[in-house]
């Protein structure tokens, strides 16, 4: 089974995060190093971390949700970003297996799929009405 690290984050500039610094949490090591880039880079003047809500509605049940985005960021030059850390393999869609079976595990991989591109549609959305942009963050920018 995979082992997942997630823990909370004491920032060093809490003057940067915009939120609860108090309660920040880490779900992924990926987000772990974005949170820590975030708060020593000096072209990122305030961030935080799941604080915008972005109602959505899922392909799944047809019901409006909440996807609390994992990052919103403001660099130095004023632009803002809502940002969603995810695998790269999560933002393709899932291959059928060799075997041509829809197996469970591939079931729940589209299903997955299809929210993330509701969720992500929702946030492109919303980022345009307030004139930011929405990224999604990858192991490739992550860890370079």
């Amino acid at each position: 089974m995979a082992k997942f690290i997630q823990g909370r984050w004491a920032p060093l500039n809490e003057n940067k995060y915009k939120g609860d610094y108090s309660n920040i949490i880490y779900r992924s090591s990926w987000e772990r190093t974005a949170f820590e880039w975030l708060d020593k880079s000096p072209d990122i003047v305030e961030w935080n971390s799941e604080e915008v809500i972005v109602p959505y509605r899922s392909p799944l049940d047809g019901r409006m949700h909440r996807y609390f985005v994992d990052l919103w960021l403001k660099k130095k030059d004023g632009a803002m970003f809502l940002a969603e850390i995810k695998p790269l393999a999560q933002t393709r869609p899932p291959k059928l297996p060799k075997s041509g079976r829809k197996t469970k595990s591939y079931i729940n991989q589209v299903s997955a799929y299809l929210v993330n591109q509701a969720k992500w549609k929702s946030a492109r959305q919303y980022s345009v009405k307030k004139g930011w942009t929405f990224i999604i963050l990858t192991e490739k920018q992550l860890m370079r």
